[in-house]
């Protein structure tokens, strides 16, 4: 019988990366998916700045950004006319490497993740199908139907579910899926077109109830439309047509359409599983959690699922960990896609919500109060982190522990560039390691080298107390370079503490 490390159900970003990730660090994978090959189309288009951020230790980053489009600016439309302009560089530049919105659809984003994945030696097998699975004591034991359809065991020791909102693995595991329904309806259609808002940024139109969104693509004159219609339009969507939708792209954002390339309609739910473990399964991506578009949060978020459980597993394969570090990945994961479908569902519900006094707050308040609140750091940093997901932490929960400057055990790392040092480089290992800001003491030095974990030591300058790190302070990172443990006395009693709590071994 087939045997493997890990199963992975559906090869869409969320299971392509955790494929590779795990691959990346020696661990055994299959990756199955139903369909006969990748999507050629895409709904998924934003590639947020944290994300590219974690590309890094995949040696990813640099190939989106080259090949994708950076959005410099979101513009907001009233009465057909621009009220507002947010420029993504001035407020993100130094926050992040990537302080721009990246356009990379997801068609070429999976295309790039599979080819990847074969120079590891990894192919993605098509018309494939798990059909059901059972857990055993030792993990889980899959039924597949094969593409020439005979049937197939394979034993795995965990099962991933990347399998989308029709998730067969969550239905598997009888895990509910509460929510609802948005009651518009979404259309999406790409487009040659000319005018004003085909300029390479991002448009969006406030007035009325219908939403509508302009996102650049890549070449000269192409753009993304997302809009939704309700009323009697939505009652029956797989009769819409772009005619039946168009004028107010036409009218408000004064878009000349000059060819339809690809229009398709849909609905979205806002639900988050019960459950994003069950013994040796788990949930990732939209077989997880669902919710609007707002944001473009929806592909990103699966994405950290999968970074965030990888690391994990091969941990605990490799005997580095004992199993209860497993249950870290629900917990943090799960309490992030409850903030963030109720975050874009408020997000969402303001910029359709119907009536006087929703369009008075969309059309005469919002474009007047935007812009004043940009107009501060604080506020235009707060923005752009909750956009770009750099605000996304563990804090207080079982793998995060203390607190120093500004910084505490869960955090993202600050990104500091000080003369020619950047702080991230060293962050493209795959490892635990450790960053200290100042003088590192001997037995610290020598505790790290010991146990081959990599130290950073960054002479002290303004600005990392600047960026709320604090001096000669010791910060460990997990290997997916969030903060484990933030510790003000830089001791080698508070790194063992650290792992021997947690029953884990780094080395």
């Amino acid at each position: 019988m087939p045997h493997t490390d890990v199963l992975i159900i559906g090869a869409g970003p969320t299971g392509l990366v955790l494929a590779l990730w795990l691959s990346k660090l020696g661990i055994k994978v299959r990756i199955l998916d139903k369909t006969s090959t990748p999507g050629t189309t895409s709904r998924a288009l934003a590639v947020q700045a944290r994300t590219l951020e974690l590309y890094r230790q995949l040696d990813l980053a640099d190939a989106i950004v080259n090949a994708g489009h950076q959005v410099p600016a979101a513009n907001l439309w009233v009465k057909g006319q621009p009220a507002a302009r947010l420029p993504f560089n001035s407020i993100g530049a130094d926050l992040t490497p990537y302080p721009f919105l990246e356009i990379y659809p997801q068609d070429q984003h999976e295309q790039l993740l599979i080819e990847r994945l074969q120079g590891l030696g990894i192919d993605v097998e098509r018309e494939t199908e798990l059909l059901d699975f059972t857990q055993l004591d030792t993990g889980v034991s899959a039924r597949l139907r094969l593409p020439n359809g005979t049937e197939e065991h394979c034993n795995a020791h965990y099962l991933a579910g990347c399998d989308g909102a029709r998730s067969t693995v969550r239905k598997g595991l009888n895990i509910g899926f509460p929510g609802g329904t948005y009651q518009q309806v979404f259309y999406v259609a790409d487009v040659d077109a000319s005018g004003p808002s085909i300029n390479g940024e991002l448009h969006v139109d406030l007035d009325e109830a219908d939403f509508l969104a302009v996102f650049p693509l890549a070449g000269e004159g192409r753009a993304r439309l997302i809009g939704t219609v309700r009323d009697e339009r939505a009652e029956r969507p797989e009769h819409l047509r772009f005619e039946d939708v168009s004028q107010r792209a036409i009218d408000h954002l004064k878009i000349d359409v000059l060819k339809v390339n690809w229009f398709s309609t849909y609905r979205v739910h806002h639900r988050v599983a019960e459950h994003f473990r069950q013994r040796h399964a788990f949930l990732l991506g939209d077989a997880a959690h669902v919710h609007s578009p707002a944001g473009g949060q929806g592909m990103n978020t699966g994405i950290g699922d999968a970074i965030n459980l990888a690391w994990k597993l091969c941990s605990v394969l490799k005997g580095k960990a004992s199993d209860a570090l497993l249950d870290s990945y629900a917990i943090e994961r799960k309490a992030f896609a409850q903030r963030l479908v109720a975050t874009t569902d408020q997000v969402f519900t303001f910029a359709t919500a119907d009536g006087s006094i929703a369009n008075l707050l969309r059309t005469r308040l919002a474009p007047v109060l935007i812009p004043r609140m940009a107009a501060f750091r604080a506020a235009r940093g707060l923005l752009f982190r909750t956009v770009s997901q750099l605000s996304l932490n563990y804090r207080l929960m079982p793998l995060s522990c203390g607190s120093t400057g500004h910084v505490q055990g869960g955090d993202r790392m600050p990104w500091v560039v000080a003369g020619e040092r950047d702080n991230f480089n060293g962050l493209s290992r795959l490892c635990w390691q450790v960053q200290v800001y100042g003088l590192a003491s001997n037995e610290v030095s020598a505790w790290c080298a010991a146990r081959h974990l990599p130290l950073e030591v960054f002479p002290w300058c303004p600005a990392y107390a600047a960026a709320g790190l604090a001096r000669n302070a010791l910060y460990l990172l997990r290997p997916d370079s969030y903060v484990a443990l933030a510790e003000t006395s830089a001791t080698t009693a508070a790194l063992e503490r650290y792992f021997s709590e947690r029953t884990l071994r780094p080395w």
